[in-house]
């Protein structure tokens, strides 16, 4: 015998066509908004980079221009043309041109000459050595990502933060704390954006290593420890669960 009361419970436990609509939007959401967020991005970066070229280049030189004369097209019939990404190309030669000619013996003397003239000016000096040392950072081909994950106490006693090991301190910070051990230079990244944070200096004593990589611990500085390395969680036991 069949049991009502059963076969009303399984009625009411099936969701609905609302929430299932709500499901399949949440879950399109979740696949397009990464990718249209990505596209926008350098849909955006490219056309900044267009508006900042372009500028320099002569009219005649212009996309419309080359085409109109082309096509022979006369003053007043002529057609517009908006080739979006020829600014990056042309950003790209200029750059790689430029980069051949500083790593030369008479560009090398060129640079030499211009960073003398600007290390006497004020203002300018501070915004050039700046500008350039965070380039040198980003942009060389030398190896210079954090080593480690680590957890470090912070902003008290008892409470625990992810953090990313730099390198042994240097020069006078290494000499005025350093008691006998090594003093680890330390980047605390802010939740969800790990672009800005902290900068510390503490005893390699209170530094744990993690075993996760750098990019699994940023994962979940960005995450708000919502994702973690490989998908796993532990139970109540220490054992991981998937």
């Amino acid at each position: 015998m069949i049991d009502p009361n059963h076969e009303d419970i399984k009625r009411r436990s099936k969701p609905g066509i609302i929430a299932r609509l709500r499901g399949n939007f949440l879950a399109g959401l979740i696949i397009i908004a990464p990718i249209g967020l990505t596209l926008w991005l350098i849909w955006t970066v490219v056309g900044w980079v267009d508006g900042w070229v372009w500028p320099f280049v002569p009219d005649a030189y212009q996309p419309t221009a080359l085409l109109n004369r082309l096509l022979n097209r006369e003053p007043g019939n002529e057609i517009t043309v908006n080739v979006r990404g020829v600014g990056v190309v042309i950003f790209l030669l200029f750059t790689v041109i430029v980069g051949w000619i500083g790593k030369g013996l008479i560009g090398r003397s060129f640079l030499g000459i211009g960073e003398r003239l600007v290390d006497r000016t004020p203002v300018v000096r501070s915004i050039y050595n700046a500008a350039k040392q965070i380039a040198e950072t980003v942009f060389t081909q030398r190896d210079t990502s954090f080593d480690k994950a680590c957890l470090v106490e912070y902003p008290r006693k008892g409470t625990w933060a992810i953090a990313f090991i730099s390198i042994n301190a240097k020069g006078e910070i290494d000499e005025k704390l350093n008691d006998g051990e090594p003093i680890v230079t330390v980047f605390l990244p802010t939740t969800p954006n790990p672009t800005s944070g902290f900068l510390l200096f503490l005893p390699k004593r209170d530094v744990t290593v993690l075993d996760m990589s750098v990019e699994d611990a940023a994962k979940l500085v960005i995450s708000a420890g919502l994702v973690y390395p490989n998908g796993k969680e532990t139970d109540s036991n220490g054992t991981s669960v998937s």
